[in-house]
């Protein structure tokens, strides 16, 4: 498989230099787009496999291209992991919720990049988020037996706890935000402060034990399982 990615950046640079490394890296069908309206129109004419997508943008930004993408069922299946300098922990926080998949800070690390690629691209490919059993390291959950194993033994885990557990593990790398745990674990419209939910994270770790240290802490935006 040699997958299409679409960059949308403006800055040239960052652009030629991102597409050497990635086909270093083994990716050698990289499209570039200066702009967030040309990048809707190259996803829509190419429908890559993934797309990286720079926050600041001239003309429509970032988060605007983001919740477009997500909004045509053409494209709403594309991975997308955004490009934002450090400290946008607003505007990660914001394209989360819209659905991209992760992110990474400039500048970044070309094998890091190349890294956070091939996890998505894993997932798209494998279907993760419809299995029904999800393992881990030794961690077992059935979704559809509604029980969670760790080295074979049971986890005595709270419906919240298990919901919890499940979505970061059928997604491990990608980077859940505090309000997308509340929305997933209680549905939408139900009100729950950032501090509650640090303390069900602690609650959940200690039942995990040693495992716990599979879940990172983002700061200030919310929690993932790390990935490969």
């Amino acid at each position: 498989m040699n997958p299409k990615i679409l960059l949308i950046e403006d800055d040239a640079s960052i652009c030629d230099m991102t597409k050497m490394n990635l086909n270093m890296n083994g990716f050698q069908q990289v499209y570039c787009a200066s702009d967030g309206e040309e990048g809707l129109e190259l996803a829509a004419q190419l429908v890559p496999d993934l797309i990286l997508l720079d926050v600041m943008l001239p003309g429509i930004d970032g988060l605007t291209v983001c919740r477009n993408l997500k909004n045509n069922p053409a494209l709403a299946d594309i991975p997308i992991i955004m490009l934002t300098a450090k400290g946008e922990e607003n505007d990660i926080v914001l394209g989360l919720e819209m659905g991209a998949d992760d992110y990474v800070t400039k500048p970044y690390s070309s094998k890091v990049l190349a890294a956070r690629i091939a996890v998505r691209l894993r997932e798209k490919s494998a279907g993760r988020k419809d299995a029904h059993l999800i393992l881990l390291d030794g961690l077992a959950i059935d979704m559809t037996a509604y029980s969670a194993t760790l080295n074979s033994h049971p986890l005595m885990l709270t419906a919240d706890e298990f919901k919890t557990l499940a979505l970061l593990a059928a997604n491990p790398g990608k980077v859940f935000t505090r309000n997308q745990i509340i929305r997933e674990v209680k549905g939408d419209n139900y009100s729950v402060t950032a501090r509650a939910i640090d303390m069900h994270m602690v609650n959940l770790r200690r039942k995990l034990g040693n495992w716990a240290d599979h879940i990172e802490t983002i700061r200030g935006v919310g929690y993932r399982i790390a990935g490969d």
